[in-house]
């Protein structure tokens, strides 16, 4: 199937959109550094619990977190980060948070890591979502979801997850009988799709529809935000960047508010900058939005993680002060 191919979910995909409808939104938390390089720990508890704050589900250990890069020490200590930033915070109902369930190495897939790593994030609070790994994506697509039960087992609730390779060298986007198949995995309650095409979630949205109402489509689109507006919810990296600004987001188009116009567009422009190529240096952008907003005192980024060039941080500015005029105008329309 080609990104671009025209999909019909019984109709005009632009019909199906859904007024009113209540979302889930979920967002990946940057990893902040300090100016000797360091993790600034007490910035990324202040972002975890702004995260929550805001009404969304913090997300660590994630892509936008280097959770493919940290070792398992420190992913660990991120969980405990994350567990005492949220310490008598009311959660979102039903998720506390979700964090990455890492398998290091180049080896095939292990099925036992990842039950002792979604076992991990379970035993924290959280919900794991199965990272790409080099064995996981070698195993052949008939085999796929029997991989994700064999690790579904082990804890009561798991996220799959596809991801491009613009993002991760091991990223795969299964194929829809693959998808399918995944439905039908109990203990498997959503995945992220982040092909950042369209046509292949409407076609998601519509299997999920079809085999399993309840199963979250995670978009991981941060292209096309307004995914969420077909059925998908989300977990998004963006949204470490603006998270009151998507809350109030969701919260417009729950209402039925025409405001909800207006954010979108501001936060897609975001969007559309931050992530174009090389995609992965958006987590530059983030730092340096972080370190803008006061949220981190440095815009560093991961070693050998890239970097944007000069110049980035006068056009990041500017959006930053549209969306601000936005919120300004939109106020406490839709609800807070």
């Amino acid at each position: 199937m080609t990104p671009d191919r025209v999909l019909h979910l019984g109709s005009d995909p632009g019909c199906n959109t859904r007024p009113g409808r209540v979302i889930t939104g979920m967002s990946a938390v940057l990893l902040p550094f300090a100016v000797d390089g360091s993790v600034a720990w007490d910035d990324l508890a202040a972002g975890v619990d702004r995260t929550a704050a805001a009404g969304l589900v913090p997300a660590v250990n994630m892509d936008t977190g280097y959770g493919p890069t940290l070792d398992a020490a420190t992913r660990s200590r991120v969980l405990a980060a994350t567990t005492e930033a949220l310490a008598g915070r009311e959660p979102v109902p039903g998720w506390a948070f979700v964090a990455g369930a890492h398998v290091d190495g180049d080896g095939p897939f292990d099925a036992d890591g990842y039950r002792r790593a979604a076992a991990e994030v379970e035993a924290a609070g959280g919900v794991a979502i199965l990272f790409p790994s080099a064995g996981l994506a070698a195993v052949p697509e008939p085999e796929v979801a029997a991989a994700h039960a064999a690790v579904a087992g082990a804890v009561e609730r798991l996220l799959g997850f596809e991801l491009g390779r613009q993002f991760h060298p091991h990223g795969r986007i299964w194929s829809v009988d693959t998808y399918r198949a995944v439905l039908d995995v109990p203990g498997v309650v959503g995945a992220k799709h982040s092909s950042l095409h369209r046509a292949p979630e409407w076609e998601r949205l519509a299997l999920r529809d079809a085999h399993r109402p309840d199963f979250l489509v995670l978009t991981g689109n941060d292209l096309a935000i307004d995914m969420v507006r077909w059925g998908s919810d989300y977990l998004l990296g963006l949204s470490t960047m603006a998270p009151d600004a998507f809350a109030r987001r969701d919260a417009l188009w729950a209402a039925g508010d025409p405001a909800v116009h207006e954010l979108d567009d501001a936060l897609q422009a975001l969007g559309a900058f931050t992530f174009r190529e090389p995609v992965p240096a958006y987590r530059h952008d983030a730092a340096i939005v972080w370190r803008r907003r006061g949220w981190a005192p440095t815009s560093e980024v991961a070693p050998g993680s890239p970097r944007r060039p000069d110049g980035e941080e006068a056009v990041l500015a500017t959006l930053l002060d549209r969306l601000d005029d936005v919120m300004a105008d939109v106020g406490q329309a839709g609800g807070s």
